[in-house]
């Protein structure tokens, strides 16, 4: 039976080792965490984990013994949503739609993007919550999950 109350999920990537009071505030009530790699520190993680319970994925700056342990793709679902999270979208390698995936969220490009692809399948990107790049503002992303049903939004810090 699908899940009728909101599951409210917080998506950040590209922290770079800096975790911003605004991100903490903002993230502060979510029932979980989805960090797209990147992380920077195990701190960062250390921290979110204070939060809501975390799944995280190592990104091209994650290297150190540390970040063995974070794996550079995962599934993971929350309610009744399918999600694929991987730290660079370019190298998915197969059809999330017809894996009967729900959403794939990932980071690297430090620019927010959130836009439903073939099959219906949300691609989300929260932006970067770390340190500023560019002129890109710093943004993190959540996710409002109703049954299979995500609703995605990119939130400026």
């Amino acid at each position: 039976m699908a899940r009728r109350t909101p599951l409210i999920v917080g998506i950040v990537s590209d922290t770079h080792g800096l975790l911003r009071p605004e991100a903490v505030a903002a993230l502060r009530g979510v029932s979980h965490i989805l960090h797209a790699g990147d992380v920077g520190a195990p701190e960062i993680l250390d921290a979110l984990r204070a939060l809501a319970p975390v799944t995280a994925v190592r990104g091209n700056i994650d290297t150190g013994a540390w970040a063995l342990s974070l794996p550079e793709t995962t599934q993971v679902q929350l309610g009744d949503a399918r999600i694929y999270l991987l730290h660079d979208a370019h190298r998915l390698a197969f059809d999330p739609a017809e894996d009967g995936l729900d959403v794939v969220v990932s980071g690297h490009t430090h620019i927010a993007r959130n836009e439903r692809r073939g099959g219906g399948v949300l691609f989300f990107n929260p932006g970067s919550a770390g340190p500023r790049r560019f002129d890109y503002p710093i943004t993190l992303g959540r996710l409002r999950i109703v049954g299979r049903r995500v609703e995605a939004r990119v939130l400026t810090l």
